[in-house]
């Protein structure tokens, strides 16, 4: 693994790492907010996952989470959103290839050989951080923004024993319903069949929903709302009674401004349950 900057934060250290990826077999750069009480022994994980055409560093630099996190004694993880560079495939669309993984291990070509976020971000990624950093294990949460919504929500419910809460941020909540899913699952996963299922998080919530608290907030005004289907979402955690809080905030669109303006909420919302 190696360091390509280390800056003071919030009285921690909001380090940027590369390294070599088994799983996407490329190099892959991650970010890691280690808040001040890391110093004196392990501290709990909040994960943060992108969306689409990010990378590591968009929510670093524009979520304004180390703030919070710093107050809460919580690290943050910032991974990449999908494999980059010569000889990784990609496509002249914004929402396929590079920048847009949509978190699943791809099957078909090209993807295939690249394309296999889900192993990274959920097997990895986790035993690299752990291994190096003064981070605890035991106390994790994850959360999202809109394709990384959509991550959060699909790896809450797939490993329930390892998050104590779940939240997001606009996510792409029925994707197999929607054009921003159906597109992206044929390309990586090929014509439509359960394996599209345990990616949406519509249908997960309906069949297994999420041992513990979750929190969604989405803009009124967001551009892309037809796309992220929250009616959809908010249907099954009715009928499932989901333990759950789903706020639309209005007049906030799909920006990081709308996510910076409730990241204080979101991150609370973790330290409560991961201090619990």
């Amino acid at each position: 693994m190696e360091t390509l900057s280390e800056n003071a934060c919030f009285g921690g250290i909001q380090g940027v790492y590369r390294h070599n990826s088994t799983s996407c077999r490329c190099d892959m750069t991650f970010g890691l907010f280690l808040p001040e009480e890391a110093r004196d022994g392990p501290v709990p994980v909040l994960w943060y996952l992108s969306g689409l055409t990010c990378t590591h560093e968009n929510a670093m630099t524009k979520a304004g989470a180390q703030a919070w996190a710093a107050e809460q004694g919580i690290a943050l993880i910032f991974p990449d959103t999908s494999p980059r560079g010569e000889g990784v495939a990609d496509d002249d669309d914004y929402d396929l290839g590079q920048g847009a993984g949509f978190y699943v291990n791809a099957t078909q070509d090209p993807w295939a050989k690249h394309f296999r976020m889900w192993d990274y971000v959920a097997e990895e990624l986790p035993a690299l951080v752990f291994e190096n950093f003064e981070l605890d294990s035991d106390r994790q949460a994850i959360t999202g923004h809109s394709m990384g919504g959509h991550g959060a929500l699909v790896m809450g419910m797939n490993l329930p024993a390892r998050f104590r809460s779940v939240s997001a941020f606009a996510p792409i909540s029925n994707p197999t319903a929607s054009d921003w899913g159906r597109k992206q699952f044929q390309a990586y996963l090929g014509d439509e069949s359960p394996d599209w299922l345990k990616y949406d998080a519509t249908v997960l919530m309906k069949e297994v929903g999420f041992d513990g608290p979750v929190l969604i907030d989405t803009g009124t005004k967001d551009q892309f709302i037809d796309l992220l289907r929250p009616e959809a979402l908010a249907q099954a955690v009715a009928a499932r009674r989901q333990q759950a809080v789903l706020r639309m905030q209005p007049g906030y669109d799909h920006s990081y401004f709308f996510v910076s303006s409730f990241m204080e909420d979101h991150v609370a919302f973790h330290a409560e349950h991961l201090y619990a």
